[in-house]
């Protein structure tokens, strides 16, 4: 039985409210696979952590469950000794090493949390950086990097891992035929 006019404008209305509101882009919209050729261009306030647009050589990866194999965040090519920037503005949570290997992290706005590794930080601990303050330099050594070195970027809000590229693409906004 089909909805009376009244309740479909009503619905219509809500749907269109909903797509008007402003989100976080790193929970808006899945981001389109990248490549070198085809790469996002950063939106305000954000910006790529090498110099960019830079190559993915290894896509994020959702993985089922807490404990699942997944790829928590995109490598991105690069060359050992390429300076590493913040992709937002936020302070540094961590510069060090964990399980021998040599990571940076940032909390941003909004509950969010960028890590970048192999690093070796240039800033320690409390540091406050904007998008596109130097934070370190990149090393070689991540495992599965097709090149000289790769840069994996993570990103994350509260224990939910999310596509750093996110950051990056523009929102898009689809209205689907009503069925």
């Amino acid at each position: 039985m089909p909805r009376p006019a009244h309740r479909r404008r009503s619905v219509t209305a809500l749907t269109l409210l909903a797509f008007a509101l402003p989100l976080p882009a790193a929970v808006a919209a899945p981001a389109p696979e990248a490549s070198a050729a085809a790469a996002p261009a950063p939106t305000p306030g954000w910006a790529w952590p090498l110099p960019g647009p830079a190559a993915v050589s290894r896509p994020f990866g959702l993985p089922d469950g807490p404990y699942a194999a997944g790829h928590r965040g995109v490598d991105l090519v690069g060359e050992p000794g390429t300076v590493v920037t913040a992709a937002g503005a936020g302070v540094v949570v961590f510069a060090g090493t964990i399980a021998g290997r040599p990571l940076l992290s940032i909390d941003h706005p909004g509950g969010l949390r960028t890590t970048y590794e192999p690093v070796q930080p240039s800033v320690g601990a409390g540091t406050a950086v904007d998008a596109g303050t130097p934070v370190g330099v990149l090393l070689a050594g991540h495992a599965g990097c097709p090149a000289a070195a790769c840069l994996h970027w993570g990103l994350r809000r509260g224990e939910t891992y999310l596509d750093p590229l996110t950051l990056l693409a523009p929102t898009q906004v689809r209205l689907l035929p009503w069925t």
